[in-house]
C-alpha cells in the first residue's frame, strides 16, 4: 500500500513553534490566528506521536523529541528556502559542465577554439560538445539534448528564444595558381570551371545557381560534400572552385592552407547567424553566462 504523503506545511509550522517556543509567537510569525496555530500543533502532535511543546508553569517547553528535531528541522527549512530562491549568481570557478551546441561550420571555424579558451578563462572545468545540425534541431532544443542551436536564421517555433550573432557573405576559393586569377573574374569565367557544392542534404544547387540562372548561366557542379571543411580539403591541386562563407575563408587563411579567395561575381544576400535556446534555459545562470560570452565574442570580432 502507498503511504500518504505528510503535509509538508507542518515542517514550516514546527520550525516556527520550536523557534518561538509558544503558540502565540509562532502564530504571529506565520501570520495566523492563535486558534489556527493551536490546531496546527495538534496535527503535528498527531503526525509525530509526541506533544512537542508541554506546559511548565506559564511557559511551554519542548519535549526531548522536539529538542532532538529542532536543529534538523531548521536545516531543512534553510535548504528549502535556498532551493526555492532564484539563482542569480553562478560560481564559475566551481562550475563543472559540458555544453552541447548544434553549430554549423561557419561558427565552429571562426569561434570554436576561441570560445573554449574564452570560457576557460573564467571556468576551468567547462567543456564544449559540438554536434552537427540535423532535421530535428527544434526537437533537440525542446528535449534539452542541446544547449544552443547556432546556425543560419530559420523558423524554430514561437517558444524558442533567438538572438542574432553576426552576418556572413559567400566568397570563392581556389588554389593559389588557379587559372581563374589570370583574368578578371566575371560570371562567365566563374562558370567555366568545375565546382564543389556544400550541402549536408546532398543538394547540388542553391542561391548562387539562382543568380547565375538570371544571367542565363549554369555552373558545373562535379562534387557535392557535406561540410565546408571537406570542401576545402577537396580542392587539392585541382581546378575546382569552392564557394563558402567569409568566416570559413578567414579560418582557412589562418591555418596556412595555400588557397586564394575572391569575391563572387554575383550578388548574394548576407547570411544571418543566430543562437537559439529553449525557455527551460532562459534563467539558468550558467547558460546565461555561455550565451553572453558567445554574443560578446561575435560582437567584438565583427567590430575588430
Amino acid at each position: 500500500m502507498m503511504m500518504k504523503t505528510p503535509d509538508l506545511n507542518l515542517i514550516i509550522a514546527l520550525d516556527a513553534l520550536l523557534d518561538e517556543g509558544s503558540v502565540i509567537g509562532a502564530a504571529r510569525r506565520m501570520n495566523l490566528s492563535a486558534p489556527a496555530m493551536s490546531r496546527t500543533l495538534t496535527r503535528i502532535r498527531h503526525q509525530l506521536g509526541d506533544p512537542i511543546l508541554v506546559k511548565a508553569g506559564r511557559k511551554m517547553v519542548p519535549t526531548p523529541r522536539a529538542l532532538a528535531l529542532r536543529e534538523e528541522v531548521h536545516q531543512i527549512m534553510g535548504e528549502a528556502v535556498r532551493l526555492l530562491q532564484p539563482q542569480s549568481v553562478v560560481d564559475l570557478s566551481q562550475l563543472e559542465r559540458t555544453f552541447t551546441l548544434h553549430a554549423n561550420d561557419v561558427f565552429i571555424s571562426a569561434f570554436g577554439g576561441i570560445l573554449l579558451s574564452r570560457l576557460r578563462q573564467e571556468a576551468h572545468n567547462v567543456g564544449l560538445r559540438f554536434t552537427p545540425e540535423n532535421g530535428s534541431d527544434e526537437d533537440s532544443l525542446r528535449d534539452g539534448k542541446v544547449d544552443l542551436y547556432i546556425s543560419a536564421m530559420r523558423p524554430l517555433g514561437d517558444d524558442i528564444h533567438v538572438q542574432s550573432l553576426f552576418s556572413t557573405h559567400f566568397m570563392g576559393l581556389a588554389r593559389e595558381d588557379h587559372p581563374i586569377f589570370d583574368h578578371e573574374i566575371t560570371p562567365e569565367s566563374f562558370t567555366r570551371y568545375e565546382q564543389i557544392s556544400v550541402s549536408r542534404r546532398g543538394r547540388a544547387r542553391g542561391p548562387i545557381d539562382k543568380r547565375l540562372a538570371e544571367l542565363g548561366l549554369v555552373r558545373h557542379i562535379s562534387l557535392v560534400v557535406p561540410t565546408f571543411h571537406s570542401g576545402v580539403f577537396s580542392l587539392g591541386n585541382s581546378d575546382l572552385i569552392l564557394s563558402l562563407p567569409e568566416h570559413v575563408v578567414q579560418a582557412v587563411k589562418t591555418m596556412g592552407i595555400r588557397t586564394r579567395a575572391f569575391p563572387l561575381p554575383v550578388e548574394l544576400d548576407a547570411i544571418p547567424i543566430v543562437q537559439a535556446w529553449h525557455p527551460r534555459f532562459q534563467n539558468d545562470p550558467a547558460h546565461q553566462w555561455l550565451r553572453r560570452t558567445i554574443h560578446d565574442l561575435c560582437l567584438h570580432s565583427a567590430s575588430a
